[in-house]
């Protein structure tokens, strides 16, 4: 009962850390920034870069060893949405991770950095997934979607 708790809580803080660092880039993100602005924008990408994993771990815990059964998770297919939305999730972030690592590095007196178009709406998209995974999750804890 204790792994399964903590476990849950492990996965929960680190959605928190997901959303958190999802929403703060969402807030921070313009289409010309400071070197300044890029490092901190990659240190919250770290921070979700953590999170996922954290995420990941704690999920595969929680769907093959403690809690409700794999059966429960396997046959629903709301699971596998969900599932296939956090390897969406995974592939969008990639572009934008190596953009802020590879701009984080330089003089803070470089002139403002033109940040791509396709970065914002990358970042975009990652936030509606991150807005849609907890309603899918509510769902299939009620056993709505089982085959």
């Amino acid at each position: 009962m204790t792994d399964l708790i903590i476990t849950r809580y492990l996965h929960f803080i680190a959605v928190f850390a997901i959303v958190g660092a999802i929403i703060a880039e969402q807030f921070l993100i313009s289409k010309k920034m400071s070197r300044n602005e890029i490092k901190l924008i990659a240190k919250l990408d770290t921070i979700y870069g953590i999170g996922a994993i954290l995420v990941l771990i704690a999920g595969l815990i929680l769907w093959f060893y403690v809690g409700k059964p794999a059966q429960f998770y396997s046959r629903n297919w709301l699971f596998h949405t969900k599932l296939t939305l956090f390897i969406v999730l995974g592939l969008a972030s990639i572009y934008p991770t190596i953009f802020f690592t590879k701009n984080r590095k330089g003089s803070d007196l470089d002139t403002e950095i033109e940040v791509p178009s396709i970065i914002i709406v990358l970042l975009r998209i990652e936030l509606l997934i991150v807005i849609i995974m907890p309603m899918l999750a509510t769902y299939m804890s009620l056993g709505i979607g089982t085959f």
